[in-house]
């Protein structure tokens, strides 16, 4: 239902627009507060790179996956990057939170811990980004903090705001939360550094994105294989917008016996999954799911995951602006 509410397909927000003009004007009162200095904002000394977006949900439209790719191609040219995150869906007794291989997706949220085991970069989560960008500082030298997230955290002071759309779903109707998906409306846009477009139809000015998927990788034994070699297939997908998963392996050929979406950010257990497959049936998750279930993973569940791809040229612009950001003096206002 909210869906189609939010897609423009269902009268319903009408009902809501009330709310919505409500969280409208706390938000825009919030980011006033900060751009006329009533409130202060922190800087951390090394440049900050925001990669974020405008809607709630955002889980499933690539913010993710272009975070990895930022992170890969400024390692790629010799530079120093950590990860702060807030760690949504994770509850961890100690704030800030240093990642490491013990580290788990109940403590630090899915996606803080995906990213970490596909970069190797220092992450590190707390509700206040200021905390978690201090301890990377204070246990690594770095040339660059990436956020996951956190466009809306006006009390991290920002050096490059990147903000990540899906390509196919856009805004839908446009209008702010309840009635709509938007934290922040479309003219936001007009004052961030890049916007990067999954799939789609990049509008001018847009950085267009697409997802490659890779081999398919069993949880178990780690074992490679083209997605093209398994059969009997099952899939399932707990992220923000799970078709887009299913329409990934259905552009690949594959064919799944059952398709089962779950809520973005859910914790799994064997007792739930095992059910899903019998006999010589292979069950196929996306990499986000997979980080939550390696530790119960049976020898028949698979992974697929993605790769950003974005046009060399424009990537190649991106990345010269973003390696040009200055440092600052450090600051200990928290």
């Amino acid at each position: 239902m909210i869906e189609r509410i939010w897609s423009g397909k269902s009268w319903l927000y009408l009902l809501l627009l009330p709310l919505s003009w409500l969280y409208g004007a706390i938000t825009w009162l919030i980011r006033t507060s900060y751009t006329l200095g009533l409130r202060s904002a922190w800087r951390a000394p090394v440049p900050v790179i925001i990669v974020g977006n405008l809607t709630a949900g955002g889980g499933g439209n690539g913010k993710t996956p272009a975070v990895i790719w930022l992170v890969e191609q400024l390692q790629l040219r010799g530079y120093r990057v950590g990860i702060v995150s807030r760690g949504y869906g994770g509850k961890s007794d100690v704030y800030p939170l240093l990642l490491s291989h013990e580290i788990t997706t109940s403590q630090a949220g899915d996606e803080p811990v995906l990213i970490f085991q596909r970069t190797g970069a220092p992450v590190a989560v707390s509700p206040k980004r200021s905390e978690a960008v201090n301890a990377l500082l204070k246990c690594h030298e770095l040339d660059f903090i990436i956020t996951d997230d956190g466009l809306q955290h006006y009390a991290l002071q920002r050096d490059f705001e990147l903000v990540v759309i899906d390509g196919v779903r856009r805004f839908g109707n446009g209008w702010w939360l309840p009635a709509g998906p938007m934290r922040e409306r479309a003219g936001r846009l007009r004052s961030v550094d890049a916007v990067i477009t999954n799939g789609g139809i990049a509008a001018a000015g847009e950085i267009p994105m697409q997802l490659v998927a890779r081999d398919a990788i069993n949880l178990v034994t780690g074992e490679r294989l083209p997605v093209q070699q398994l059969h009997h297939v099952i899939a399932m997908a707990g992220i923000g917008h799970p078709p887009r998963f299913f329409a990934t392996l259905s552009s690949l050929g594959i064919e799944p016996k059952n398709e089962y979406a779950f809520a973005d950010h859910q914790d799994y257990s064997l007792a739930q999954l095992s059910p899903l497959t019998s006999g010589p049936q292979i069950l196929l998750m996306t990499e986000k799911d997979a980080v939550k279930c390696r530790a119960f993973a049976q020898p028949n569940w698979w992974y697929l995951p993605v790769d950003a791809q974005l046009p060399p040229d424009q990537a190649e612009q991106l990345l010269l602006k973003i390696q040009a950001l200055p440092r600052h003096s450090i600051s200990s206002n928290l």
